[in-house]
């Protein structure tokens, strides 16, 4: 694990350099404290700029003017280009990376050329003031273009991490909301299969209670029925826990799957048997399925059967949306005894809909949300033969429901 270490709010790294800038001004200045015009004065001037260089990346606007004011106590002094006016330099480098305004660094661009032209005045010897003027003015320049070319390389870098930010931040917002979203339905649905459950529990014992004297028998197994009725509805219940639930958040758009299973209670609590249907609407809309059933059906709860049917609906709707019109779709339900196992299967052949496809959920979040709601699990991804597949495998209950018995 990486640690960021700081002092006052800076990383340490920077502090270090920057000290390291400083100390080497501070001992440009004083190795030249014998033999330097102005002595011990000049010294104390470089000593100062070393000390404001400590600050270059916090404040570079006052750096660069603390800088550039001593530097002016040197030209009227007249002491000339000192070993340790390399400080001027770095000033103008970090007031052009690191200001907020680039007007602060063409500022000091300016200031810096006119330091130039009176720092050629004072030279003295063979060369010419001019001569030494440009020669000061090429490397002045070449210091501001290096920092405005590093300066506009930062904020690109800047610019693309907080594009990153946001972005990362709208495609967690957006997974939330598909979640919520999700959460809702799948929490309406149980609901609407436990209180299925606990109006079979009603009828039930009111059966048993008038056939109490005349027929036991069916009494006796109309209190049957009440008892698994009553343990599968707190089963549902225990599941329902944890999914939050918005009663009046409006539906998703239905599809061309949705008609079937969320109709009413009665089409969710057979929503296998409503596959057939679910078929012949996608066919409709285009698609070429093909349906499968393998392995002995067992007996199973409304709200698990409802999401084996919700997660082929999905895959459908995701093969017309995504494979398109006139791809081959094969869907195979397989009882496996101690769990269900859905695949679908799409070619990835078709031509793209006229129309945008409705959808009948959120894709992988609502299917991911819906199987692990009962403890199962979800794979999908591209095949290597074209087309995509989508696999769910969902544990049946230990106990199996007891089939409805309507007292007489």
């Amino acid at each position: 694990m990486t640690v960021n270490r700081t002092i006052l709010g800076r990383p340490l790294r920077g502090v270090a350099f920057d000290a390291f800038v400083s100390a080497t001004v501070a001992l440009l200045g004083l190795a030249g404290l014998a033999h330097q015009p102005g002595g011990g004065m000049a010294t104390l001037v470089g000593a100062a700029m070393a000390v404001a260089l400590l600050f270059r990346r916090t404040h570079p606007s006052a750096v660069a003017l603390v800088v550039a004011a001593l530097a002016l106590v040197q030209v009227v002094a007249g002491w000339g280009p000192l070993a340790f006016d390399v400080a001027v330099l770095i000033a103008l480098y970090s007031v052009v990376k690191y200001a907020d305004r680039l007007r602060d660094g063409v500022l000091a661009g300016i200031g810096a050329a006119v330091g130039v032209v009176l720092a050629g005045l004072q030279t003295q010897g063979a060369i010419s003031w001019w001569a030494t003027a440009i020669y000061y003015g090429l490397v002045t320049g070449a210091v501001w273009l290096v920092g405005l070319n590093v300066r506009t390389r930062r904020l690109y870098v800047l610019s693309l991490e907080e594009r990153a930010a946001t972005l990362e931040r709208e495609r967690e917002a957006e997974a939330r909301a598909a979640v919520a979203g999700e959460r809702t339905r799948i929490a309406r649905e149980l609901h609407d299969v436990v209180a299925h459950s606990m109006a079979v529990m009603i009828v039930q014992a009111d059966g048993a209670r008038f056939t109490l004297d005349r027929d036991p028998e069916t009494a006796r197994q109309a209190v049957k029925v009440v008892a698994d009725t009553g343990r599968q509805a707190l089963e549902e219940m225990r599941r329902l826990v944890g999914v939050l639930r918005e009663p009046d958040a409006p539906d998703a758009e239905a599809g061309p799957g949705d008609a079937g299973a969320s109709a009413d209670p009665a089409h969710r609590r057979l929503a296998l048997a409503e596959l057939p249907a679910l078929l012949d609407r996608f066919r409709a809309a285009g698609l070429r399925t093909r349906h499968a059933v393998s392995g002995k059906p067992a007996p199973m709860p409304p709200g698990l059967e409802l999401t084996v049917y919700r997660v082929v609906q999905e895959g459908l709707t995701n093969a017309l949306k995504h494979a398109g019109v006139g791809a081959d779709v094969e869907v195979t339900v397989t009882h496996a005894g101690d769990a269900v196992l859905v695949r679908v299967v799409d070619d990835g052949r078709g031509r793209p809909p006229v129309s945008p496809a409705p959808s009948g959920g959120h894709g992988l979040v609502g299917m991911r949300e819906r199987v692990g709601v009962y403890d199962g699990s979800l794979t999908a991804g591209p095949r290597l033969a074209g087309g995509w597949q989508v696999e769910a495998r969902l544990p049946l209950p230990s106990t199996s429901p007891t089939t409805e018995v309507t007292a007489a």
